[in-house]
């Protein structure tokens, strides 16, 4: 093929043509090449070869090259073997443009081609291949041939770039090659090359990797040397590692520090800050970290939602872990370690339908099992019975090389007796080598419950003979005396004394307790009778015995026994003392609690929350209210953290001491701690505030309640239908009382005692008598105290008639008058001068009532007015027979004269 006439070049003047010469092809080809115009380069090439104008290695190569410049890789390669065939032999520099160009498209098998076909056709590699082979080879995974690479590539005298370093750091940190990654680091800093935040990142990751915090701390003071500015990827590096060294606040201070200059971006800062948080077990503050993420749309990685459900893990936050454990889901399959994070947590919370749902799912899915995730399994399938599955996963552990460990051979055995398999429980036993006491006691314990005595020796006896096993046995007892387990208590410590052993301390003061738990007193005395009393290691038992007399009733021998360890120089610690001032309040002996209060103060006991809760609820009791006081300051002093029984106890102090700003104070106080304020301590502020007259305060208090959810019960609308009722406040009173009524509380006879008395303090005495005939409909029996409001009420209006009335249907109810009611009448008659009618209703009540001085004065009295001067003496002599006083200052018709 000839050229086109358009490419001959002609002089006009002289009319002479010549054929251009290789050297103008290949620079035209250069500047197709340069712009992209590939096919007009490859129009000019073939016109080259139909001008017979043969190609040399300069036209070639700058062919080769516009087709690598653009990515016109397959055209290239044709076209180099092509060029190949007519034995001609690109340049080094040709040969990098190409390998250079295929290795930006990730091309690395086609880069090591031309490498290896460079070095067969001995071109001269320089120092531009060999960094571009090493790197191909880096990527393809290939160590042994990159290090070969740049062992050759010093040899030819080339001085690697940093990049080269750093890549073959990466690679050797990545295939744990530790010593070939740091021998190349040294060799940097022989040659004074300055590394860049990427190779020291990927450094201190593998001393990470190795935990050999020391180097990667030494490799920070050597940056700050350097004057190398750390970047946000070294600065998460360092965060991990304080967390590893347990340098909590100084992670913290870094993290905080990096947000501060505006370094916080990547995912992977966050989530190693977290990571430290939940590692230190500050589970809120690790999820506040991933909080801050979200916020900042900062995208979660799996390693993210992983660290944040370990979180809720740790928090036993079922809802949350299981909505994270979701989110996992969406973003792929979960791995063993999270599914074994979920599992763990429903085993542990004895979630166990959740768990096995949990397996079927991680079944369903083929997620492929660790170690972890096969003995949580394993222990869900143990805890539930499931047998058949417990062995099929056993032989699928057996299968993947997994050896079962005694503990979950022990929970096997537990299995297989809970399932009535004591004969694969007596194997799995028979084919443990050297069984600890645990396994031993696993195997006690099934033949004591199925009370197979014989056998439970036998097994005693070898577990007494291992290390530990004595102690194991008496923990059992223990362990069977705090679930009340008398059978099997007995037996096991009959068995320890006929093997020849001691029990020890804790269990005699264990048994003890049971026995006094159990109300079987002499049982308890036989035991800490074999005690050695003159033995400081009594000790326990004495307190026990304490317990068990306070228990059985007996206040007297648990006093008695308290002064014997005095006596003896014996201690006593905070619970017997708490049980045994409990006792002796309720028992009425409140000098003898105020006395052991007392001694304890002297003795410098070591009290906790409950001993003095116990101490100011016994003197409130008691009515030594300042004393109260004193206890409740000493603990405070004493650095004991008040619990809300302290403070609502308090409340009360304060509350009867008449000090309301001191239980507002108290009720304050609780709030500000943190501590929920329960609806006991709502109500009994509500009741002081009404006792003082203040009654929007009470009102606002129990509408207060309601809002931050605690929803009252019967005892505090009594309260506070009480608080209206002292008021006067019929229409809130019995506005409160609908409803009662409408949340479903039935009321009972305080709230009718307390409506009654609103409509009575109100002067409403018609609805407070149907209050009481709807309550004895409602078939409430009513008390004298219910008729007392409307009987006083009358007296004090004068309305005699009413009043005897409301008696006569009181009695018509069953009730006779009490005795407040009966000095209301006599009163009333003496004031009003109603002489024969107080005499009869005299005569009537001192039938059924206790002798009273101003009852019986004022009948005298009116004895004396009405001349029956003998019957007079006769109420004389029985007030001086019953050594009451006489009131002369009584006079009849008081109010009538007036």
């Amino acid at each position: 093929m000839f050229l086109n006439n358009d490419h001959y070049c002609c002089c006009c003047t002289l009319q002479l043509c010549y054929r251009p010469s290789v050297i103008v092809y290949t620079i035209v080809l250069r500047i197709y090449g340069q712009v992209g115009k590939i096919k007009l380069a490859e129009q000019i090439f073939l016109e080259m070869l139909e001008a017979g104008c043969e190609p040399d290695e300069v036209a070639c190569g700058t062919m080769l090259c516009a087709y690598a410049r653009w990515g016109r890789h397959k055209d290239m390669m044709l076209f180099y073997y092509a060029v190949r065939r007519r034995d001609i032999l690109p340049s080094v520099a040709v040969f990098n443009f190409m390998i250079s160009s295929l290795q930006k498209q990730k091309l690395h098998v086609k880069v090591i081609q031309l490498w290896k076909q460079m070095l067969d056709d001995a071109v001269e590699p320089n120092r531009f291949t060999y960094t571009i082979i090493i790197n191909s080879y880096a990527k393809e995974d290939l160590v042994d041939d990159a290090f070969d690479a740049f062992r050759k590539m010093k040899k030819s005298g080339f001085t690697p770039e940093e990049a080269t370093y750093s890549l073959l750091i990466t690679l050797s940190a990545k295939h744990g090659k530790r010593d070939d990654a740091l021998q190349i680091y040294e060799e940097m800093k022989t040659l004074a090359i300055i590394p860049s935040n990427y190779t020291l990142a990927s450094l201190l990751t593998l001393h990470c990797k190795t935990a050999n915090y020391s180097k990667a701390l030494t490799l920070f003071t050597e940056m700050e040397r350097n004057k190398i500015v750390p970047d946000e990827v070294i600065y998460g590096i360092l965060i991990r590692i304080y967390g590893k060294l347990g340098l909590y606040e100084d992670a913290l201070k870094l993290f905080e520090e990096i947000e501060k200059a505006g370094l916080l971006n990547d995912e992977k800062t966050y989530v190693a800050m977290a990571n430290v948080h939940l590692n230190v077990g500050n589970y809120e503050e690790a999820v506040e970290i991933i909080e801050l993420m979200r916020s900042r749309n900062v995208e979660l990685s799996n390693f993210a939602y992983n660290v944040l459900l370990r979180c809720y893990v740790a928090k036993e936050d079922v809802a949350s872990a299981e909505l994270t454990f979701q989110m996992l889901s969406k973003m792929g399959l979960p791995d063993a370690g999270c599914c074994n994070d979920l599992l763990r947590l429903y085993a542990k919370l004895g979630l166990f339908e959740k768990a096995k749902v949990l397996i079927s799912q991680v079944r369903h899915d083929e997620i492929e099992f660790d170690e972890g995730l096969y003995k949580t399994v394993l222990e869900v399938y143990c805890k539930e019975g499931m047998i058949d599955d417990a062995e099929i996963l056993m032989e699928e552990m057996e299968n993947v090389g997994l050896a079962i460990d005694k503990i979950t051979k022990t929970s096997l055995m537990a299995m297989y007796g809970a399932a009535g398999g004591l004969e694969k429980a007596e194997n799995l036993l028979k084919n443990l080598e050297q069984p600890d006491p645990t396994a031993f006691s696993v195997m006690l314990c099934l033949y004591l419950e199925n009370g197979d005595t014989e056998k439970s020796k036998e097994i005693l006896k070898s577990m007494c003979q291992t290390n530990g096993g004595l102690s194991t046995a008496n923990q059992l007892i223990s362990k069977y005396a705090r679930e009340g387990s008398i059978v099997e208590v007995e037996t096991l410590y009959r068995q320890i004394l006929d093997l020849g052993f001691i029990p020890e301390d804790s269990v005699v003061a264990s048994m003890i307790t049971l026995y006094g738990r159990c109300h079987q007193l002499k049982q308890a005395q036989e035991v800490f009778a074999s005690v050695s009393h003159s033995s400081k290691s009594a000790e326990a038992a004495y307190n026990s015995m304490i317990g068990a007399y306070c228990k059985c009733g007996d206040v007297d021998e648990a006093i008695r026994l308290y002064k014997e360890m005095i006596s003896r120089a014996y201690t006593q610690d905070a619970v017997t003392i708490s049980i045994l001032v409990n006792a002796l309040t309720k028992n009425g002996k409140y000098m003898e609690a105020e006395r052991i209060i007392y001694d304890s103060f002297n003795a410098n006991m070591e009290l906790d929350t409950v001993a003095y809760n116990t101490y100011i609820k016994s003197m409130l009791e008691a009515g030594k209210l300042h004393y109260a006081v004193s206890i409740y300051d000493h603990m405070i002093s004493s650095g004991v953290p008040p619990s809300l029984q302290t403070y609502n106890t308090m409340i009360s102090v304060h509350g009867q001491r008449g000090k309301l700003e001191k239980a507002i104070e108290m009720f304050n106080t609780a709030q500000g701690l943190g501590l929920s304020i329960d609806e006991k301590a709502y109500t009994n502020m509500i009741s002081y505030y009404g006792k003082a007259g203040r009654t929007e305060e009470a009102s606002l208090l129990f509408t207060k309640m309601m809002e931050v959810g605690i929803l009252p019960g019967r005892i505090s609308y009594n309260t506070m239908i009480n608080v209206y009722a002292t008021s006067g406040l019929h229409r809130e009173a019995e506005d409160l009382f609908q409803d009662m009524r409408r949340v479903g509380h039935f009321p009972d006879s305080l709230t009718y005692l307390a409506l009654v008395r609103a409509f009575t303090e109100s002067n409403k005495y018609s609805e407070a008598e149907k209050t009481i005939h709807r309550m004895i409909g409602e078939g409430i029996a009513p008390s004298s105290a219910h008729f007392n409001h409307l009987i006083f009420a009358f007296i004090k209006e004068g309305f005699i008639l009413e009043a005897e009335r409301v008696i006569r249907e009181m009695r018509q109810t069953g009730l006779d008058p009490d005795l407040a009611c009966c000095r209301t009448m006599m009163r009333a008659y003496m004031d009003y001068g109603l002489v024969e009618k107080g005499l009869s209703f005299f005569e009537t009540i001192n039938k059924f009532l206790k002798p009273d001085g101003f009852i019986l004065s004022a009948a005298a009295h009116l004895y004396e007015f009405a001349g029956k001067e003998s019957e007079a003496g006769d109420i004389l002599d029985a007030i001086n027979l019953n050594g009451l006083l006489f009131l002369r200052n009584l006079r009849v018709g008081s109010k009538v004269r007036a």
